[in-house]
């Protein structure tokens, strides 16, 4: 008979419970625990001593309650019989689970039936050894991931579906929404969760439900979900296309204030106002035509223009009568007289008068200028061509 001399693990990562093959030990034998594990001493399938981290020499004083049932000499020699289950205590995740069928339920806000199932993963860890042998393992040699999740299958599914059933329902949420609220279902079932596995002895460290398994392809399915993104683009295109507008407007609006503000430094810099630009405008429209008398057939009298030149400065005002004298040049030149009529009756004078044929009031100054030889049309204190003072 081999009589075992080191006990240790011999399992891997995914292991929750192991068993060590070897029951036939003597009181020399040399136990080792690793961290994040446990052994637990069973004779005749009684649970006796539970060992932690650290290395250990099988010895009657080391196993008080195995020196209570037995009669082992203590020299180190004599073998028994037991069994040794070792515990790994870390938190083993990404442990995959899903429902084995689909939960039937009426969708909320297109009120059709629809049948949908869900997965996702959680991370387990042994919590009380003690208890996780006895309620779960029994004779087993190994406990590992997948026996342990179907061990709690039933829980999952019933927990699972329900939840998730009336959740739906009461907080009305859409099938084609439901994405959104995963992290809300995890959480909730996770809460759901943890009594029943802490009752074997099991931490449900994590819980998260990462999959809605929806009706893809059912006819019925397809079309509300068609309708439902559809309505939903449109809603979106139509917030887009009021963004773009605003911004449109936006950018139109900041063009124009940049355009006047520059326009506004321009007239800073260079010395005039708004009025005087506009003088500016009419001055060149008057110098880009050839007779004066074309602005008078528009309903623009003389008076007016050359008003308009004494706003805008005395060059522009000196370019006006210059053309107002070519004018008047060039009617007289024609071999035509301007007919001249008295202030105070209005009939037809003579031309060349000094007082009213028909009243006899005084006409004013004489019609031609001493200076310039320019023939006045209407009385006036200065000459309209040279500016010099007329005589009276």
């Amino acid at each position: 008979m081999e009589i075992a001399s080191i006990i240790k693990y011999e399992g891997d990562n995914s292991t929750f419970i192991w068993k060590h093959p070897k029951e036939d030990f003597n009181t020399s034998t040399q136990l080792i625990v690793h961290e994040s594990q446990e052994a637990v001493f069973f004779m005749n399938g009684q649970a006796l001593d539970l060992f932690g981290p650290g290395r250990y020499t099988l010895e009657t004083e080391n196993i008080p309650l195995l020196r209570r049932i037995t009669n082992i000499p203590t020299n180190g020699q004599t073998p028994f019989h037991c069994e040794v289950y070792f515990i790994n205590k870390t938190e083993q995740m990404a442990i995959r689970w899903g429902t084995d069928s689909k939960v039937q339920y009426m969708e909320p806000t297109y009120g059709f039936p629809i049948a949908i199932g869900a997965s996702g993963e959680m991370a387990l860890s042994v919590g009380d050894s003690r208890k996780l042998l006895v309620k779960l393992v029994g004779t087993e040699t190994i406990l590992g991931q997948a026996q342990l999740t179907q061990f709690f299958r039933a829980f999952l599914m019933t927990r699972v579906k329900t939840y998730m059933a009336q959740t739906m329902k009461t907080d009305a949420i859409s099938i084609f929404e439901v994405d959104a609220k995963l992290t809300e279902f995890s959480e909730s079932l996770h809460q759901k969760l943890i009594p029943d596995f802490a009752e074997y002895g099991v931490n449900l460290d994590r819980f998260l439900v990462t999959t809605i398994v929806k009706p893809e392809g059912d006819p019925q399915y397809e079309k509300f979900k068609d309708l439902h993104f559809r309505q939903y683009a449109d809603i979106m295109d139509a917030k887009l296309r009021q963004q773009v507008g605003v911004i449109d407007q936006q950018t139109a609006s900041q063009r124009m204030v940049i355009e006047a503000q520059g326009i506004a430094k321009k007239r800073q810099i260079e010395g005039y106002t708004y009025q005087q630009e506009r003088g500016f405008d009419v001055a060149e429209k008057v110098a880009e035509n050839e007779a004066v008398g074309q602005f008078t057939n528009m309903g623009v009298g003389l008076g007016t223009m050359a008003g308009v030149g004494g706003a805008v400065g005395g060059l522009v005002g000196g370019a006006i009568g210059d053309a107002l004298g070519t004018a008047n040049h060039d009617v007289q030149g024609s071999g035509s007289q301007a007919n001249r009529f008295c202030d105070q009756c209005g009939a037809e004078v003579t031309p060349g008068a000094l007082f009213c044929d028909n009243c006899g009031a005084p006409l004013g100054s004489p019609d031609t200028c001493t200076n310039c030889g320019f023939k006045f049309i209407k009385p006036g204190k200065f000459c309209p061509k040279c500016g010099a003072k007329r005589e009276v």
